[in-house]
C-alpha cells in the first residue's frame, strides 16, 4: 500500500502508472476534486486534501495505514515562469518545511515504514566539485536561494529523522513531459520519467539516505546512487 502525495504533479502522474501497473495500491493526493479523474484514469484512488489541513492528512494516513509514503509536493509554476518564481519560491520553502512536518508526522503516526521524499541537487554551495551529498548547502543568507536551500535542510531532516525508513531524493533540473522543458535546462539535469523510476525503485528497497539523482557532469556525483540502486539517468518509462 502506497500513499503518493503530489500524484498528479509531473513526477506523481508518471510514478503513479509506474506503480500501478506494478502491482501497487496507490492513494494519490490532489488539492483539487477536478482533478481526481485524473488520479482515476491512472488507476490510482483519489485523496482530496491539502497538505497544510494537518489533522485531516493524520485521519486519512491513519486509516488508510500505507506501507510507503512517497513525498512528491512541490509548489512551482509550469517551465519555472520567471513572473512567478519569487513568490514560488517562498511557497515551495514554507512547503519543504511546515508540509513535510505534517506529512511525516501522519506517516509515522500511521505506522508507515518507508518515506521516499523529493528534494533537488542545485543549491550546493560554492566548494570542490563534483559536489557529493555531504557537501554544505548555500547557506540562509543567500539572497535568491537561501530560503530555497533552508527548506531543503528542514525536508530532508524531517525524513532522515523521522524514526522510519527515509530516503531523499535530490533530484536535477527536471525536463520531460509536463514540465514545460523538452530538454536538459541545465547542468545536472533529470528526465521527469527517470526521476519517476528512481522513486519506483526504492519503493522496493535500498539503504535509507540522501541520494544526488540526475545526469551527472562536472558539477555532480551521482556515484552514491548508482552503487546504492543502481542509478541510471537514461531510465524511462516502460509503456
Amino acid at each position: 500500500m502506497i500513499f503518493l502525495a503530489g500524484a498528479t504533479g509531473a513526477i506523481g502522474q508518471v510514478l503513479s502508472r509506474i506503480l500501478v501497473a506494478e502491482g501497487h495500491k496507490v492513494y494519490g493526493t490532489t488539492r483539487s476534486l477536478e482533478k481526481t479523474p485524473i488520479l482515476k484514469e491512472l488507476g490510482v484512488e483519489p485523496v482530496v486534501v491539502d497538505v497544510y489541513e494537518a489533522q485531516k492528512l493524520k485521519d486519512i494516513l491513519a486509516e488508510i495505514k500505507p506501507e510507503i509514503v512517497i513525498h512528491q509536493l512541490t509548489d512551482l509554476p509550469y517551465a519555472l515562469d520567471a513572473d512567478k518564481m519569487s513568490e514560488a519560491l517562498v511557497s515551495n520553502a514554507r512547503l519543504r518545511s511546515e508540509g513535510t512536518k505534517n506529512l511525516v508526522e501522519a506517516a509515522v503516526n500511521a505506522g508507515c515504514k518507508r518515506i521516499i521524499a523529493q528534494s533537488i541537487s542545485f543549491v550546493y554551495d560554492d566548494g570542490p566539485v563534483p559536489h557529493v551529498e555531504e557537501d554544505a548547502l548555500l547557506p540562509l543568507s543567500h539572497p535568491v536561494y537561501g530560503e530555497t536551500a533552508e527548506g531543503v535542510r528542514i525536508l530532508e531532516k524531517q525524513v532522515i529523522e523521522s524514526g522510519v525508513e527515509g530516503i531523499v531524493l535530490r533530484y536535477g533540473l527536471l525536463y520531460g513531459p509536463k514540465t514545460g522543458f523538452d530538454a536538459p535546462i541545465a547542468p545536472a539535469s533529470v528526465h521527469v520519467e527517470a526521476a519517476a523510476r528512481a522513486a519506483a525503485v526504492l519503493v522496493k528497497g535500498g539503504a535509507p539516505g540522501i541520494y544526488n539523482v540526475a545526469e551527472a557532469d562536472e558539477s555532480l556525483s551521482c556515484e552514491k546512487a548508482i552503487k546504492a540502486f543502481e542509478w541510471n539517468p537514461s531510465w524511462r518509462e516502460v509503456k
